[in-house]
């Protein structure tokens, strides 16, 4: 009778409990790694990377027979409308839970044609805010074709994980759809998103190999896209992040016609403090840094060092600031600092949550220069002439 007893709860707790009888296989889905919005002729076009998961776990030894990802293409009157029309020429249930990335064209960018792209990925309930938004002149489909060094997974490319790269240098700083959104509803309301162009550096022995490179920024406000900061224009605004941040400049040496000098540059802390006279606004930037020398000719000071260090970020801030002018864009957010610490000042300037800006809005900047680390213990040169 026990025995009858303890078979019978068995039975019954066995049907109690909850199955995962309705979820997918992982092997019976596609997954999304990245999408690309162009638009054009009034019509959305979409471009969805699904990527092969046989060479993430192998990134190593990679499966030579496996592609590593597949390109589909659709367009619609909406985003809704391309994306069910991929849907059609799809097997297999599409998860979106690793999507890591969205890639606008310009013409995306124009005219308020990303707010509901951007809308749209924030409803849906697999997708998060920590998906990368990037922007291109180069074509979509030439992007998202191109495969990491060395055949590596395409997780680890400079799109969907340009993490990787930010220990060697931080010229161009990711922005998440959460950091957009924060940006694009805070003073100035403009958000600098980082331009991506296919760079042809690179070559194996079958010949030349392409590779993404981020070159810049592309700056959108609520209106739309308002221009491009590329390379030269662009770095400046590397100094002015509150956040550490590492790059390099490249100064010449005093009294040496020909004779330069690249140095790493840790940035420690940038503080901008708006000087408020009568109604006018300027700002003062106090910007401290660290310095590493790498290698280098002849006899050279740290005060020489120093000189030369600061000469070139101001130049770099300057740049990117004139730069941002030209294309009415405030490349500092200069308009949210008076915000955050004297809004009353910005209630009676402000124009649409932007504050007048002109050449001498950026009246001063104070740069420091606290170590200067010569790699060794001495600046003598390594190897004697």
């Amino acid at each position: 009778m026990r025995k009858k007893i303890t078979l019978i709860v068995s039975l019954l707790a066995v049907l109690l409990l909850s199955g995962c009888w309705d979820v997918t296989e992982p092997q019976r889905m596609y997954y999304v790694d990245g999408i690309g919005i162009d638009y054009k002729d009034g019509q959305y076009e979409i471009y969805m990377q699904i990527i092969n998961f046989a060479n993430v776990a192998k990134s190593e030894a990679p499966t030579p027979q496996a592609a590593p990802s597949e390109i589909g293409f659709a367009k619609g009157k909406t985003m809704e409308e391309a994306f069910f029309k991929l849907y059609r020429s799809i097997d297999q249930k599409v998860f979106w839970g690793h999507m890591t990335f969205l890639l606008f064209t310009e013409d995306a960018l124009k005219n308020e044609n990303a707010i509901p792209v951007i809308d749209s990925f924030l409803r849906h309930r697999e997708t998060r805010y920590q998906i990368l938004t990037f922007c291109t002149k180069e074509p979509i489909k030439d992007i998202l074709l191109v495969t990491p060094l060395l055949n590596k997974s395409l997780t680890a490319s400079k799109l969907s994980n340009p993490m990787h790269t930010k220990e060697l240098q931080t010229f161009v700083e990711p922005v998440d759809l959460r950091k957009l959104i924060i940006d694009l509803n805070e003073p100035s309301h403009e958000v600098n998103i980082p331009s991506v162009a296919i760079n042809k550096n690179w070559e194996t022995t079958d010949g030349p190999t392409t590779e993404t490179a981020l070159t810049g920024f592309g700056i959108v406000s609520k209106n739309g896209f308002k221009g491009y900061l590329n390379d030269g224009d662009a770095r400046g605004i590397q100094w002015m992040y509150d956040k550490k941040t590492r790059g390099d400049v490249t100064i010449k040496l005093d009294n040496k016609e020909n004779d330069h000098l690249t140095v790493d540059l840790e940035k420690l802390s940038t503080e901008i403090k708006p000087i408020v006279k009568n109604n006018k606004v300027t700002f003062e930037a106090d910007i401290k840094l660290n310095a590493i020398i790498n290698g280098f000719e002849g006899k050279v000071s740290t005060d020489e060092i120093r000189k030369g260090i600061i000469k070139e970020v101001k130049k770099d801030i300057k740049k990117s600031y004139a730069g941002g002018l030209k294309i009415d864009v405030d490349v500092f957010r200069l308009s949210e600092h008076l915000y955050r610490k004297d809004v009353k000042t910005w209630k009676k300037i402000q124009k649409d949550g932007k504050i007048p800006l002109t050449e001498d809005t950026l009246s001063k900047i104070n740069i420091t220069v606290n170590k200067v680390n010569p790699g060794r213990k001495t600046f003598a040169e390594t190897i004697k002439e």
